[in-house]
């Protein structure tokens, strides 16, 4: 979805910011979605990456991301909140 929908759109809109609410409730590692959706830690990179290279074409770098969801501190280093702070 992220290849044959979000990138051709975004490329279309042309947009001077992109704001991504960075929701980790998808991680492999937070139990809260019950297994149906485990990305792991590539999958957050490569979708970053792929947004940043949008941004860099579009919005000169302009590309903010902000932690929603996904506070499972007992991870430790693979908790998404221990992470980012």
């Amino acid at each position: 979805a992220v290849e044959s929908t979000l990138l051709p759109s975004l490329d279309r809109f042309k947009p001077d910011l992109i704001m991504v609410s960075a929701g980790f409730d998808a991680s492999v590692h937070d139990r809260m979605n019950y297994g149906l959706v485990t990305l792991c830690d590539d999958d957050y990179f490569w979708v970053t990456d792929r947004l940043r290279s949008v941004a860099e074409k579009w919005s000169a770098g302009r590309l903010v991301s902000v932690l929603e969801g996904g506070y499972n501190v007992i991870g430790d280093a693979l908790s998404p909140l221990a992470r980012c702070v």
